[in-house]
């Protein structure tokens, strides 16, 4: 596609006004969220005409347009960006951010994850745009990469930072992470600026929704549920949470049953654990919901899930904020989690999380174990939840203060 295509696309777009404008890039619009924070910071952020742009989802991902479309927002498709390094795809995709750069002559380019804000930086140094800013909703630098790769990563990381305006961190403990483990850049060049959602509909129907949910999947008042969402993917570590469901289900007496909601590339791999651990197990094409695990593929309807499971987990060796604890506080779930990334800073520890030492079975065993045979624990760990993620989480709250970091920036 060409400068006059993307020019056309960007009139259609966006209405020209007076007021500054952010030329905001995100990786690629897959579910989580990333997608959540450009959505709403595209729609709500005042005084700042916004042109969103992003690539595609990979195959393995399920597709997050319909979170931008529920907000009439009618994103740039970059098709070549993609999330696998491939030095073509890429050099097509930096000219093309070049080209909207060059139409839409933003005062300030705010990248958003890795790949759009190696390639979305770039293509602003060189088009001399007045302020770059840089949100790391995670980041590579451990769970990912051998050491040689990492080191790499971080090196292209510690150049682009040098150059940009401002870091956004998402959580304090990324802060010290980025400036104090990696090196990425000093503390005084970090913002810290908490994702934010519409949570309202994870704390609305809750009751109605949960019939619904367990109805459809023939649960019974008591049979506790425990859910995990995410990609099937290496740093979701998915095994650990098979492992300690398992070794619950050898210990406790109670009726459980687990949820997998979500897809990727280690989907059979996971079938092959069950079958090997010995657990029964069904998919959405043969579903059979007598089986102890579920894995549902990716269901939209997050807040159904919340509302119709009993305890929701996460099992990861590296997070940024994810959104699924943010969203299971909200529906007051009780959660048990590995404490990795910003989750420190994204749950109440030991209030509404049990919080366990990164890829510890037995730790991770005995929390899962703990919630399920203690109702009163359970119970009382999910009341407070919507209480702190109403006031910390919202997207009100993001929109004011990446308001003020902007307006700070073009004083």
């Amino acid at each position: 596609m060409g400068p006059h295509c993307f020019s056309k696309l960007v009139q259609k777009v966006l209405p020209i006004t007076d007021m500054p404008k952010v030329l905001r890039i995100i990786n690629r619009f897959n579910l989580g969220g990333p997608t959540y924070n450009v959505a709403y910071l595209s729609k709500y952020l005042a005084g700042y005409e916004t042109l969103l742009v992003g690539g595609e989802k990979d195959e393995s991902e399920d597709s997050s347009t319909f979170i931008t479309s529920s907000l009439g927002l009618e994103p740039l498709i970059i098709e070549e960006m993609k999330r696998k390094i491939d030095p073509t795809q890429d050099i097509a995709a930096y000219k093309k951010i070049k080209n909207i750069i060059n139409e839409f002559k933003p005062d300030i380019v705010h990248t958003h994850a890795s790949k759009a804000g190696t390639l979305g930086r770039l293509a602003a140094f060189s088009c001399k745009v007045p302020k770059v800013v840089h949100t790391f909703h995670g980041h590579v630098f451990h769970s990912y990469f051998g050491f040689a790769a990492t080191t790499f990563y971080k090196n292209i990381e510690r150049f682009l930072a040098k150059r940009s305006d401002a870091i956004i961190a998402i959580s304090e403990k990324q802060k010290i992470e980025l400036s104090e483990i990696h090196g990425i850049c000093p503390q005084n060049k970090i913002s810290v600026i908490p994702l934010g959602f519409d949570l309202i509909k994870f704390n609305s129907n809750i009751e109605e929704k949960r019939a619904s949910f367990r109805k459809k999947y023939e649960l019974s008042d008591e049979i506790i549920c425990i859910g995990i969402i995410g990609r099937l993917v290496p740093v979701k570590n998915h095994q650990l949470f098979l492992q300690a469901f398992h070794q619950v289900t050898n210990k406790t007496s109670k009726k459980i049953k687990a949820f997998i909601v979500g897809d990727g590339e280690l989907r059979d791999d996971l079938f092959n654990l069950c079958k090997t651990l010995g657990l029964t197990y069904s998919y959405v094409d043969q579903p059979n919901h007598s089986n102890q695990v579920i894995f549902t593929s990716w269901i939209k309807e997050v807040d159904h899930v919340l509302a119709g499971i009993d305890v929701a987990a996460l099992t990861s060796f590296n997070e940024g904020t994810p959104v699924s604890l943010i969203e299971a506080q909200a529906c007051n779930k009780p959660i048990v989690t590995t404490n990795v990334g910003g989750i420190e800073n994204v749950v109440i520890p030991n209030e509404t999380a049990l919080l366990c030492e990164n890829n510890n079975l037995d730790e991770f065993t005995a929390a899962l174990l703990r919630i399920v045979e203690d109702d009163a624990l359970r119970n009382k760990m999910g009341v407070d939840g919507w209480k702190f993620v109403k006031d910390h989480f919202h997207y009100t709250r993001l929109c004011n203060d990446m308001k003020m970091l902007y307006d700070r920036l073009l004083i």
